[in-house]
């Protein structure tokens, strides 16, 4: 079995991995909130039901996954933050961790069965309903959207027109990058901070345009002979 070589930039596919050293809270911090150091609250109620759940309050349908917070003396600044990393399709991971179980090494066994990181899933499905249904909330409150992606996902994505200013901008986009291996480690690094609104991510997270009228109907027509040949 042949030996694994890594090329090119690692593909983040936990988002775990965004957590390490702290870096990118403090970059976020310094550029929505001008603040390094912010505080983390993880896990706050943002969408309701409208139902009644008990006597004492209503049923929680939707949360924000990490709101960065700065004290003031006036009261507090905060922004809310999403990291996305990409979902893979192919074969379940326990297939290599059997084959991992009892490698001996040198580096890494050549993975058994075929896997790819799956940038559909991760933007348009996952990411873009994310956007949409909490940046519109957060525009009216005055308040920004960070997110958190890696250069590989970002290259992924469509072409999206930036705002010029953070003032006309709803969401923030921190690339990150990935430095080494040194010691059979990547250092994960600041790349670039991109200024969008709600409307040209989601057009960019779309990432095509719709084909003409003639092309589909044209494509239905292939397929229904298909099925007539059948």
């Amino acid at each position: 079995m042949d030996n694994v070589h890594t090329t090119g930039t690692p593909v983040t596919t936990c988002p775990t991995r965004f957590l390490k050293n702290n870096e990118v809270f403090r970059w976020v911090g310094e550029t929505i909130l001008g603040n390094g150091d912010p505080k983390i609250v993880t896990e706050v109620p943002f969408l309701m039901s409208g139902k009644k759940k008990n006597s004492t309050g209503k049923d929680e349908v939707g949360r924000i996954d990490s709101v960065l917070v700065s004290v003031e003396h006036n009261g507090i600044s905060w922004c809310a933050l999403e990291m996305q990393a990409v979902y893979f399709s192919g074969a379940k991971m326990e297939d290599d961790f059997v084959v991992m179980r009892e490698w001996k090494g040198p580096g890494l066994p050549f993975p058994k069965k075929n896997r790819r990181p799956d940038y559909r899933s991760s933007g348009p499905k996952r990411l873009m309903p994310q956007l949409e249904i909490k940046v519109p909330t957060l525009r009216r409150w005055g308040r920004k959207m960070a997110v958190v992606v890696d250069m590989a996902f970002w290259k992924a994505l469509g072409e999206i027109r930036q705002a010029e200013h953070i003032s006309n901008a709803d969401i923030i986009w921190f690339v990150v990058d990935y430095e080494g291996p040194e010691g059979g480690h990547y250092r994960l690094i600041r790349y670039d901070a991109i200024l969008t609104t709600l409307e040209d991510a989601v057009e960019g997270l779309t990432g095509g345009t719709p084909v003409s009228l003639e092309q589909f109907e044209h494509a239905i027509l292939k397929k229904l002979e298909r099925f007539e040949a059948t």
